[in-house]
């Protein structure tokens, strides 16, 4: 299979789909690679690196979507991209189509197959495509918040762990999962005083014990958040619905509760945002602010840190890219239940049910476009 991987062109987005090892891997698999000019550099990888690697170096990303078979990406394709896109195509990347509907019926037109990192699932429930970048994420978003406090920067002038006689920021993070546990990992270690909301209480069973009160819990409720609001510095909105649009869990209304300069930190803008208030920025102007309240809503934070992001991201996918480049999407797909999952779009059909919800439009279950692939019982 020939494999193509262009420069990302969404603003300010540093990473890239394959790094120099995957691209080692799959010419070790038999197929061939080819990557945009400069497409690595914003991560630290040379062309020389991926020739070194056995990868075809490309001048334009025109020549990448023109020629080859699967194209591996981070962010979803931007609407100069998905022009390119062809009938019989793969697409292996982020999609995020819940909050996209332009993207959405652009794929569908193309008649591009397209395969969602974010869908991708596995045995305990996880998405083991998207984790490493919310681990990522979850660990930025103190660090950006902290920034975003800073009274330069419109916030409160606070300091997250404050110093002695002076009390340490209160950080409330919605969401117990990848994360909002890194997040609250981060929050606590700079000092703040930290709140974790879930829904689950077998979760903050699990936050509690191994966290052993580095950080407060709670069970997430109406009633509970409008609580802790006005004693809030920062609010890390860290809820995710997988492959669906985040709920909106603070209203425009409730910003009247907080401090004003308070700052609030979307890490679910990818998927809508699960602020009402929330939206899309990016690393160049991260930052905007709504009744008093600062909002930092930049829709790829892990590219900030793209090095580290890249190889994350690359050990997650490589595994997967391979199955898909050895034995075509349909067969990894029908032998994969997990990465079957990851299917959201295929030749002008939606496949995934949540999209389709939020979106208004017309799903097919994916499992009948793979069931003559299926593997047959011995």
């Amino acid at each position: 299979m020939h494999i193509g991987c262009p420069t990302e062109i969404k603003p300010q987005e540093f990473r890239v789909g394959m790094t120099p090892n995957a691209a080692q891997e799959a010419v070790a698999h038999g197929h061939k690679v080819t990557i945009q000019s400069g497409a690595g550099l914003g991560a630290g990888f040379s062309d020389d690196d991926y020739v070194a690697a056995g990868a075809a170096i490309a001048d334009t990303a025109e020549e990448i979507f023109a020629t080859a078979d699967m194209i591996v990406k981070v962010k979803e394709p931007q609407a100069i991209e998905r022009k390119m896109l062809r009938e019989g195509q793969l697409l292996f990347t982020y999609l995020h189509l819940a909050p996209d509907p332009d993207q959405t019926h652009d794929l569908i037109d193309s008649g591009c197959t397209a395969i969602a990192y974010e869908t991708v699932t596995d045995d305990r429930g996880g998405l083991p495509l998207l984790a490493p970048m919310s681990e990522v994420a979850g660990r930025l978003a103190p660090q950006v918040g902290s920034w975003t406090l800073q009274k330069a920067n419109g916030g409160r002038g606070v300091l997250l762990g404050g110093v002695p006689g002076v009390g340490p920021a209160k950080v409330i993070v919605i969401g117990g999962g990848v994360v909002g546990t890194h997040a609250a990992k981060i929050a606590a270690g700079m000092g703040a005083d930290v709140t974790v909301l879930d829904r689950s209480l077998p979760r903050l069973r699990y936050l509690d014990d191994v966290f052993a009160g580095t950080f407060k819990t709670g069970y997430s409720s109406a009633g509970l958040l409008e609580e802790l609001l006005p004693q809030a510095d920062m609010v890390i909105g860290a809820v995710l619905i997988p492959g669906a649009a985040a709920p909106k869990l603070v209203s425009r209304a409730q910003l009247a509760l907080m401090k004003p300069g308070a700052a609030l930190v979307d890490v679910a803008i990818d998927q809508g945002g699960c602020f009402e208030t929330s939206k899309a920025t990016t690393h160049q102007d991260p930052v905007y602010e709504v009744d008093g309240i600062m909002h930092y809503c930049v829709a790829n934070m892990p590219g900030a840190v793209a090095r580290t992001s890249t190889i994350a991201l690359g050990n997650a996918t490589m595994p997967f890219m391979l199955a898909l480049a050895d034995k075509g999407w349909k067969r990894a797909c029908a032998e994969d239940k997990h990465l079957l999952n990851g299917l959201n779009v295929h030749a002008g059909q939606l496949t995934y049910a949540a999209v389709g919800e939020a979106l208004g439009i017309a799903t097919v279950d994916p499992a009948s476009l793979v069931a003559e692939a299926a593997p047959r019982a011995a």
